[in-house]
């Protein structure tokens, strides 16, 4: 069975390639229904888990912590980040580990699959479109521990692009440029997309990652509590179960306004017996969220001014773009040319599963959203320079296609070599890394052939080699179709090597502590390429 699966910040949701054509799969339960989306949430009590609508259901009960929007929690996560839920430290490797568990026990007992036992499933997964190595890697390898046979990664805009190109193939339209607006639970991404035929070349990609329909449910709760004049240590005091339903109960009325709904009800007897449902006007909230909205907007205008403006559609998609706030407000600015999806919160997953069937069909020309480099000394080491071994903006190979490859060679001036990597969202007219910059774990490499057995060089000092001269070493790195980095050191005169996956591997980082998100501030960095 061939899936789409778009892994959301609050849902996750699956669309079947089925000879042809994509329904959403939806999830069978007793009480008779059968939502189309699966909750992106983790329950913890003690060493007890649960995953999905089991943790949905743990939502009233005080013992029960209850994780909201995982997926925000990967950002600035490496393989070895612990989360610290009121003093118990959780691995959010085994957490995420386990909700992708629970989505494929759920797919194959609970779902309208109908799977035979043994059936395999092949996805094609969605990230952000500014999502770094970390990111991605932890998503596919939780999905590939869980049973999923991976068979490639998108940028969600460019898995909306195929989902759009589709409907347009089969209205015989003619090629198109098109900027996709992608509002989601908890980020923000918008590409320009040149549809070609059966490629769709992706030109140029903008994201938030701290803006998404999650940040509206926030900022709604925070007008209830203002109206209910809830004082701002009561707030803290309110318990992480409580926050939840309140968080809840803000996105359901949330997502039930129209463009003619004037009131927001929102109660609160849930978490105090002594409050009841506040009020709270629309235009209010829509005033209050103006700011975020607007970002987006201006983020989406900053791309289309550097690719010449020039458009046929922006394409709407995500759940955090149903808000009717969000429509008026790029209508606004850009006019008839913007297009909601028929399938606003599914549409990447659609696009995702037509991808899994047709890869031969619809082609993507995706490129690295941030630039990849490493420290290096220069001038016998009295500076250290910036070198940009990917540069933002590259195209990458397609899935199946062999990876894009950059070499490195020289004799040390040192034993040990140490390797300094990172990436950025910018770099700055002298070359040097800027705007949003992610470190990455370090390296070290035993350039002495006398040290080539010792694996742990941490504590090894790192000391002039004379005999460096004699030494011949090679980098290769190579970046495969979803962004993914590998690099291979060689001491090619002394015939050894050492390979490793490049990312934010950190075990030193403290435990992090998932909760109540803060105001957002008024600057916001915004990543491009």
């Amino acid at each position: 069975m061939k899936l789409g699966i778009d892994f959301g910040t609050s849902r996750t949701v699956v669309a079947a390639a089925d000879r042809g054509n994509y329904p959403l799969v939806s999830f069978e339960f007793t009480d008779g229904t059968a939502p189309d989306w699966f909750p992106s949430l983790v329950a913890a009590n003690g060493r007890e888990r649960r995953y999905g609508w089991d943790a949905w259901d743990t939502q009233a009960e005080e013992s029960w912590t209850v994780i909201r929007s995982i997926k925000r929690l990967l950002e600035d996560a490496g393989p070895r980040t612990v989360l610290d839920l009121g003093g118990q430290h959780v691995s959010l490797t085994d957490l995420l580990h386990g909700f992708t568990r629970a989505l494929s026990a759920a797919l194959r007992d609970n779902s309208n699959l109908r799977l035979k036992p043994d059936e395999a499933l092949e996805i094609v997964l969605g990230v952000p479109a500014h999502a770094n190595s970390n990111q991605r890697f932890l998503t596919v390898e939780a999905f590939r521990a869980a049973g999923f046979t991976v068979l490639g990664v998108l940028n969600e805009p460019s898995a909306a692009s195929i989902e759009f190109g589709h409907s347009r193939r089969q209205a015989k339209s003619s090629p198109a440029t098109i900027l996709v607006y992608d509002l989601g639970g908890g980020t923000f991404d918008a590409s320009v997309v040149k549809l070609d035929d059966n490629v769709h070349h992706v030109i140029a990609s903008e994201g938030i990652p701290t803006i998404g329909g999650d940040d509206f449910d926030h900022v709604l709760a925070d007008l209830a509590l203002d109206a209910a004049n809830v004082s701002a240590s009561a707030r803290d005091a309110l318990p992480a179960g409580a926050w939840f339903r309140l968080l809840e109960e803000c996105r359901h009325k949330k997502e039930s306004l129209h463009p003619n709904s004037r009131r927001l009800s929102i109660e609160l007897e849930h978490l105090n017996p002594d409050w009841g449902a506040v009020q709270v006007p629309v235009a209010q909230f829509y005033e209050a969220v103006r700011p975020l909205v607007e970002e987006t907007i201006n983020a989406a205008e900053d791309l289309l001014e550097k690719q010449s403006g020039e458009f046929e559609a922006l394409y709407i998609t995500g759940g955090g773009s149903e808000l009717p706030f969000v429509s008026r407000a790029l209508r606004e600015r850009f006019g008839r040319r913007v297009q909601r999806s028929a399938y606003t919160r599914s549409a990447t997953a659609i696009g995702l599963a037509i991808q899994a069937d047709q890869p031969e069909t619809y082609r993507l020309s995706e490129r690295l959203s941030r630039s990849f480099g490493v420290w290096r000394e220069a001038d016998c080491g009295s500076r250290i320079i910036f070198d940009p071994l990917f540069e933002k903006g590259i195209r990458l190979p397609p899935p199946g296609e062999p990876p894009l490859t950059i070499r490195r060679a020289y004799s040390p001036v040192h034993n040990i070599g140490h390797f300094r990597f990172l990436e950025c969202s910018h770099r700055a007219c002298d070359g040097a890394p800027s705007g949003e910059v992610a470190f990455w774990d370090e390296i070290r490499f035993p350039f002495d052939p006398a040290l080539r057995e010792l694996q742990d060089l941490s504590a090894a000092a790192v000391t002039r080699f004379h005999n460096g001269s004699s030494q011949h070493v090679s980098e290769l790195y190579q970046c495969d179709s979803s962004g993914a980095i590998t690099v291979t050191i060689s001491n090619d005169s002394a015939g050894y090597c050492r390979s490793y996956r490049l990312g934010h591997w950190s075990d030193s980082s403290q435990p992090v502590k998932p909760g109540r998100r803060k105001k957002a501030p008024s600057v916001r960095t915004v990543t491009a390429t």
